[in-house]
């Protein structure tokens, strides 16, 4: 498949940690194409058929400029989005800015999609029921005992939703790095929330002075709908001036143990570098102390949070059903996204062995195995942009228990993906063309809810049997 092309600086190539499609490492483009033709097969999988997602002051910095094919040559480094010099001619690239420019006053505001009353999939019929509005970046979302639901934008607001409608904008939230992928990111609540009421939030936090950023984690209580009693549990080094790949889905395990992942920050050496926090999943108290038994506590030099290491871009973390251990899904570059049984002190190998390549279509390695690096459960080749991941449980979705669902950024649906062992036998697309699905999360009451940018909403899957 041809390589996943970023033509610009844009919240949403920020956000998906895999990029536009691009024609390979040939220095021309050999099909020919027009530039329409171009954008279309390359860059509206990101960038949206109409495209929808060039928005807000992203789309303004460009909206005066007279000619993109600087941007496109050159990349934007600190955003992921790398040179595609050698996939495309001058020509070429000043035709796809020229159509770009010509199109930007064109552009539609996207509107939500229209589903059948009833979809019936596979397995499991359900229905649609719009439950919150009016978001722009949905990232994540908690479910309180009195059955309102929280949900994180990534611009750094947090709202609380209950009967379908916003009933408070929560203050109180920290400051957020809100550039490229950054910005407010997941949220959970304690395991013992009603005896406690510590809520858990990550985002992206500026370094010391303004300068740099990486992914925090603080817990706080929730009072008159303000964050109060705020603790900083977690903050990762280094700070580097990129925006991208900041992770960091969370979840708790049985025994109280908060898991989460960091993104290597867009530079692959990272994941291997136990000096520091990038490219890892983290295992930590609910208070922020370190297990004893975290596997690299007497390690010198080693950040002791690390549980496992060699990871991309972690963007789902769950624990299986049955048998309670941790599964995590991650970006690959172009191809290679990973689901990922995640083992204590595991290397999963990232940047030594990957089912991927680099976005300009240059190889990264030619191993995809190597002693002593863990192979992933399944690989997705080309890459879907996986956002996030839940195991189905209860009985509301028979069809579906037991199953994976990861949301798609790139191909804007839901992937329902069915284990046998550790053994991947199943996969069905659900909710195809729904759009960028950010989120998929399953309330206490049992019912799977999911997020989608462009526009932003959250809507129920209701099973109908």
């Amino acid at each position: 498949m041809k390589l996943l092309l970023s033509l610009l600086f844009s919240a949403l190539i920020a956000s998906v940690g895999v990029f536009c499609t691009s024609p390979g490492n040939e220095p021309t483009n050999q099909n020919k194409l027009s530039a329409k033709e171009n954008f279309q097969k390359y860059c509206a999988g990101c960038h949206g058929q109409k495209m929808e997602r060039f928005a807000g002051n992203t789309w303004e910095a460009f909206k005066a400029g007279k000619d993109l094919t600087p941007v496109i040559k050159s990349g934007l480094p600190v955003l992921g989005m790398p040179s595609f010099e050698k996939a495309f001619t001058e020509s070429e690239m000043k035709a796809i800015s020229d159509y770009i420019l010509e199109m930007k006053d064109k552009k539609e505001t996207p509107t939500a999609t229209q589903f059948p009353a009833v979809i019936r999939s596979k397995h499991q019929a359900f229905k649609i029921d719009t439950v919150a509005k009016g978001l722009d970046v949905p990232w994540g979302m908690a479910f309180l005992p009195d059955g309102d639901m929280l949900v994180t934008e990534r611009s750094g607001q947090l709202f609380r939703f209950g009967g379908g409608k916003l009933k408070a904008i929560i203050s109180g939230v920290p400051e957020v790095f809100a550039q490229g992928q950054g910005g407010l990111l997941d949220i959970v609540l304690h395991p013992k929330y009603q005896q406690n009421g510590w809520i858990y939030i990550s985002y992206s936090k500026k370094g010391p002075g303004g300068v740099g950023s990486n992914t925090a984690i603080i817990r706080a209580k929730l009072r008159d709908n303000q964050l109060v009693d705020q603790q900083e549990i977690f903050k990762a080094i280094p700070n580097p001036t990129t925006a991208h790949h900041y992770g960091c889905r969370m979840v708790f395990d049985d025994q109280g143990y908060l898991y989460f992942g960091v993104g290597e920050r867009g530079e692959s050496s990272n994941a291997q570098t136990l000096t520091n926090h990038c490219g890892k999943i983290h295992r930590i108290f609910d208070d922020g102390r370190i297990p004893p038994d975290n596997p690299f506590v007497n390690t010198p030099g080693a950040m002791p949070s690390i549980y496992s290491y060699g990871h991309r871009n972690p963007q789902g973390i769950d624990i299986h059903p049955i048998s309670r251990r941790i599964y995590n899904n991650e970006h690959g570059p172009r191809g290679g996204d990973e689901i990922n049984l995640v083992g204590k002190g595991n290397n999963y190998g990232w940047p030594v062995i990957t089912f991927g390549i680099n976005y300009d279509g240059t190889i990264i390695t030619k191993e995809t195995a190597k002693e002593g690096m863990e192979q992933p459960v399944f690989q997705w080749t080309p890459s879907i942009g996986p956002s996030s991941m839940k195991f189905v449980i209860g009985d509301r979705y028979p069809g579906w228990k037991g199953d994976i669902l990861s949301g798609s950024l790139s191909f804007r649906y839901l992937e329902r993906v069915h284990l046998e062992g550790d053994k991947v036998t199943e996969q069905e697309k659900l909710l195809e063309n729904a759009g960028r699905v950010r989120n998929v999360t399953i309330s206490p009451d049992g019912y799977i809810y999911v997020s989608v940018e462009s526009p932003g909403v959250v809507v129920k899957l209701v099973p109908v049997n």
